[in-house]
C-alpha cells in the first residue's frame, strides 16, 4: 500500500486534499470516482528515510493541536456527534495549517471508516494520538481517553517550554559576547592597526598577534560566514540520518552533566507516555512500541523495543528495561515497586513527575555557573584586546617623556 496525496470535489462542489492508501493510483481514482466524487488530482506522497515527510515535511503545532482537542472533547462531551464536531471544527480552527487534515478526517469518517484510522491516514499526527483514540473507540470511554491526552499533552508542553526558557538567555547571551568578539576583531583591531602603521611605532608582541588575528579576520569575514552557514546547513542535512542521530545521541549521553540530564528528560518523557497509554487502556505491549515511536532519540528508542521484545517473551518491564543498562537504577526501582502493587500507571506518572523536577533542579545549578562563566570569559577577553591595543600608547608616551 502506498500513500497519495489527493484531491477532489464532493457532490456539492467542495474541494477537499487528503492522504489517502492505495495499491496505485488508479485503484485509487477508481474507488474514488464510484463514490461519486470528481478527482481532480492524484500525487504519490514522497517519504524520507527519516520520519514522516519529506526533508521539509509540515510538523503538527502541538499548541494548536491542543487547543483542537480541547474543543473536540468539548463538543463530543456536549452530545454532539463525532462527524458533527469535526464538520464544526473544521471551519473554525486557530491553525490554517491543520485545516486540511481535520477536514480529511472528517470525509474519511463520513465514508464510514474509524476516527482512528481516519488520523492514522493523514501521516501526520503522533502515533500516540492515534492508538489513544483507537482505544477509545474499542471500550467505548473516547472523551476519557482524548482527557488524558490533553493532559499529557499539556503536562508535556510545559515541561518543554520550561527547559526552553531556561535555555534561552544562555544561548542570548553567547551569541552577544559572540558578536562583540566579532565585533572588536574585525573592526576595532583593523582601525588601530592603521594608526599605528602611520606612526611606525614599534609594537609589542602581544599587539603584533593581535592585530594580525584582526586583520586577516577582516579579509576572510564574509568566507568564513559562509562557510559558517553551509556548515550548519550540511550539518543539519546530515543529522537527519537515523545513523548520524545515533551517533549524536551517543555523544550525549558521554557529555559530562549534560548527558545524565538529557537522558532524565527523555526517560521522564517515557515515563509519561507509557503511564498516559496504560491509563487509557492499552496493552503493556502495544504501549512500548507506540512508547518507543513518539521518542526522538533513536538510542533510546532501541533499547524500549528491545525491553518491548522481552515483555513479549514474559519478561517484567523493570527487567526489561534493566537489560539495556541506560535507564537511571531510581526509575527501574520505582517501576520495580509499581509493578509488585499493580499500580504500574500511577508509579510511572511518579517517576515522570521526579525525574522532571531533577532535570529542572539541575539546569538551574547548571545555568547559574554558566551565565558567570561567560561573563568572565568576556571581561577578560576584552580586557585583553584593550590593553593589546593601548599598550603601545603607553609605550609612547613614556618615549615622549
Amino acid at each position: 500500500m502506498a500513500d497519495f496525496v489527493l484531491k477532489y470535489a464532493d457532490s456539492r462542489g467542495q474541494i477537499h486534499q487528503q492522504v489517502a492508501q492505495a495499491g496505485s493510483e488508479k485503484e485509487l481514482r477508481e474507488k474514488y470516482a464510484q463514490q461519486g466524487f470528481l478527482i481532480y488530482s492524484i500525487k504519490p506522497r514522497s517519504f524520507s528515510a527519516v520520519g514522516q515527510g519529506g526533508l521539509f515535511a509540515k510538523k503538527l503545532n502541538l499548541d494548536k493541536f491542543l487547543i483542537f482537542n480541547q474543543q473536540f472533547v468539548t463538543l463530543i462531551r456536549a452530545g454532539l456527534p463525532i462527524l458533527k464536531g469535526l464538520d464544526l471544527l473544521a471551519e473554525r480552527l486557530t491553525d490554517p495549517k491543520l485545516g486540511p487534515y481535520v477536514k480529511a478526517v472528517r470525509d474519511e469518517v463520513r465514508n464510514g471508516n474509524l476516527l482512528s484510522e481516519a488520523f492514522r491516514q493523514q501521516g501526520i499526527f503522533p502515533k500516540m494520538y492515534v492508538t489513544s483514540v483507537m482505544a477509545g473507540e474499542k471500550s467505548g470511554s473516547l472523551v476519557e481517553v482524548l482527557d488524558r491526552y490533553i493532559t499529557y499533552q499539556r503536562l508535556s508542553l510545559s515541561v518543554k517550554k520550561k527547559v526552553m526558557v531556561s535555555l534561552l538567555y544562555p544561548a542570548v547571551l553567547i551569541v552577544l559576547v559572540v558578536l562583540l568578539m566579532v565585533f572588536l576583531v574585525t573592526y576595532v583591531v583593523p582601525n588601530f592597526a592603521q594608526l599605528y602603521s602611520s606612526m611606525q611605532a614599534q609594537l609589542p608582541a602581544i599587539t603584533v598577534a593581535l592585530i594580525a588575528v584582526g586583520t586577516t579576520a577582516r579579509g576572510y569575514i564574509v568566507g568564513f560566514a559562509g562557510a559558517l552557514i553551509g556548515a550548519i546547513f550540511l550539518f543539519k542535512l546530515w543529522s537527519r540520518g537515523e545513523a548520524a542521530r545515533l551517533t549524536l545521541d551517543k555523544l550525549k549521553m558521554r557529555t559530562p552533566v549534560v548527558g545524565e540530564v538529557w537522558l532524565k528528560y527523555q526517560v521522564a518523557q517515557l515515563a509519561r507516555v507509557l503511564s498516559t497509554l496504560l491509563t487509557g487502556g492499552i496493552p503493556l505491549v502495544q504501549a512500548m512500541e507506540t512508547a518507543a515511536e513518539s521518542l526522538n532519540t533513536p538510542l533510546l528508542r532501541r533499547a524500549v523495543d528491545q525491553a518491548g521484545r522481552s515483555i513479549r517473551e514474559g519478561q517484567p518491564l523493570s527487567g526489561s528495561l534493566k537489560t539495556s543498562k541506560m535507564f537511571p537504577p531510581l526509575a527501574i526501582d520505582m517501576i520495580e515497586v509499581g509493578e509488585s502493587t499493580g499500580a504500574l500507571p500511577n508509579m510511572l506518572t511518579s517517576v515522570a513527575e521526579f525525574f522532571e523536577e531533577d532535570v529542572s533542579t539541575r539546569m538551574t545549578a547548571a545555568l547559574s555557573l554558566i551565565e558567570p562563566a561567560i561573563m568572565i570569559f568576556m571581561g577578560i577577553f576584552v580586557a585583553f584586546v584593550l590593553i593589546a591595543l593601548y599598550l603601545p600608547i603607553f609605550s609612547l608616551a613614556d618615549t615622549i617623556r
